[in-house]
């Protein structure tokens, strides 16, 4: 089994994404996370490019990193400006991280129309840069940009650059694919190759320009490249970088490449956090971390899943830390719901009526897929185990754009618990959804104090009939969480105020429901909490569930 290091970027090449940027807090937060998951090299940033920069490596001289090292990233020095004398080069031979890696020209086109030099001189610049870190106490890499379109151009002129970094004392010559053109066979061949030209030990940095990057990066691996680089989530800039989270299961699971300390079954938590930290909508369709990796629609497919998980998953779930799904929608069949009520916990019992009514109310416009609170309570409510937790007696909701404050609402709503307590509330809120929202919030924490830990945390709207226009029904999804965990519920509607009202009451009723365990009767409940016909009551905040 062959050792691959693994080289992280994200909070360098990974920040020049657009629309992301990394606080100095967020870096060293990444940093820990990366290095607990059991990164090799972490790239922090460029010393001396910004004051945030710079301020990362010197909190970052205190980390106590126990798998990874620390490694500051820069260019050689310009041409005409010795090393000692070079900004960019001072800052990274002071800064607290034991590695360099600096990238220098390796194709002619570079060298002779951007940096407008010889190439002999391009050759001093790369060494020269590479002799003053290795003498101030710096172990250092190569990156060997756009190597890959300098090696078709000119493979000598190229190899010649590559042995001048050599030559000065690098550790690592990476192999860069910088415009992110180059197909897969011609990486293959082109590493071959190099490595009969040099003796230290190669690595690869793609980009994705080409949706290629993994693809090239495992050809390299294979060719033999020692060192793979790439960003978690595959983020960087124009279409991003190596996708770590796809890359690494590959060497792993698929390849029998030892990745030293990393635990691949943590790979789908690290896209997940680091997600969080960047902002980012994670992608559901990202293979092995995606939510839709393992998620399995189609009534065959499910029922051959349930028999053999291997007929439709490529590798088990669990083997990257994420988990299979079960889609319930109209093209759901018995073997479909049985399996998702297995998930859920739930006996599979009367699934074909189950499977009927879900064809029934996806043909009027709702989707199960994204909302099993609403399907467990639409379950439920069928096999009739729960009675419903609280009653929404009415509500009205007013706009008013009069005001100084421009257009606001008032949403009025009366709700009840099932002894025929009732709360008469009202509340403000920046459109008529979150006023209603905010209203009945309101009323029920009079009975259940337990839902102030509740809130929403996504709210969609899908239009059904495009082409009925502003008459047409809608679907509302709404996603909330107590903190502790997430669910998603369903409203549908000609009217968009009674839909969102239908899927809010759901996802409170689910959280209820959910918190006292679906009203099973505990050890504490005394004989007398009976209705006299042999049904248990569970009495709390005015809360009565019908046990079965």
């Amino acid at each position: 089994m062959r050792r691959i290091k693994v080289y992280d970027t994200t909070l360098r090449d990974g920040a020049q994404s657009e629309g992301i940027s990394f606080s100095c807090r967020d870096k060293l937060d990444l940093v820990r996370k990366l290095d607990a998951f059991g990164m090799d090299f972490i790239e922090g940033g460029w010393p001396g490019s910004s004051p945030r920069d710079d301020s990362f490596f010197s909190e970052a001289a205190s980390l106590e990193l126990e798998n990874s090292s620390l490694v500051a990233f820069g260019s050689t020095c310009r041409y005409g400006t010795e090393p000692e004398n070079d900004a960019n080069l001072a800052a990274l031979s002071s800064c607290c991280a034991e590695w360099c890696c600096i990238f220098g020209k390796t194709w002619d086109l570079h060298i002779r129309e951007a940096l407008k030099i010889s190439p002999e001189d391009n050759l001093s610049i790369i060494e020269n840069s590479i002799r003053f870190l290795r003498d101030s106490g710096k172990r250092v890499m190569f990156d060997a940009e756009h190597f890959f379109d300098g090696y078709r151009s000119d493979p000598d002129l190229t190899a010649e650059a590559v042995r001048a970094a050599e030559k000065a004392g690098s550790e690592w010559i990476v192999l860069c694919d910088t415009n992110g053109g180059s197909l897969p066979g011609y990486v293959y061949e082109s590493v071959k190759e190099i490595s009969g030209k040099v003796s230290v030990p190669l690595g690869i940095h793609c980009h994705n320009d080409s949706d290629l990057a993994v693809a090239c990066t495992l050809s390299a691996a294979e060719a033999g490249c020692g060192m793979v680089q790439g960003t978690v989530n595959g983020i960087g800039e124009r279409c991003g970088n190596t996708n770590l989270c796809t890359l690494l299961p590959n060497l792993s699971i698929k390849m029998g490449m030892d990745l030293g300390k990393i635990d691949i079954r943590a790979v789908t938590e690290l896209s997940k956090y680091a997600g969080e930290i960047a902002n980012t909508v994670p992608d559901p369709n990202m293979p092995y971390v995606g939510s839709r990796a393992f998620a399995h629609k189609g009534g065959i497919h499910v029922s051959a899943i349930a028999r053999n998980p291997s007929t439709y998953e490529h590798v088990p779930p669990e083997s990257v830390g994420n988990a299979r799904r079960i889609l319930v929608s109209d093209m759901a069949g018995r073997a479909s719901i049985a399996e998702k009520l297995k998930q859920l916990g739930m006996d599979s019992g009367g699934d074909k009526d189950i499977a009927d009514t879900i064809k029934n109310l996806e043909s009027e416009g709702y989707t199960f897929e994204g909302a099993d609170a609403s399907f467990e309570l639409l379950v439920r409510r069928m096999r009739k185990e729960i009675e419903p937790v609280f009653g929404i007696e009415g509500f009205r909701v007013y706009t008013d754009s009069s005001g100084e404050n421009g257009t606001v609402s008032e949403a009025s709503i009366k709700v009840t618990d099932l002894r025929g307590n009732m709360e008469h509330t009202a509340a403000d809120g920046n459109g008529p959804v979150n006023a209603l929202d905010n209203a009945l919030r309101k009323g029920l924490k009079c009975f259940f104090p337990e839902l102030a830990s509740v809130r929403l945390t996504d709210y969609k709207v899908r239009v059904l009939n495009e082409g009925e226009g502003t008459g047409t029904g809608v679907r509302v999804l709404i996603r909330s969480t107590d903190g502790k965990e997430d669910w998603t519920t369903v409203g549908v509607s000609v009217n968009i105020i009674e839909a969102s009202v239908n899927a809010l009451k759901d996802s409170l009723e689910y959280a209820l429901i959910r918190q006292y365990n679906y009203g099973r009767r505990s050890d504490e409940q005394s004989d007398s909490d009976t209705d006299g016909k042999g049904q248990g009551w569970h009495h709390r905040s005015g809360m009565h569930l019908l046990l079965r």
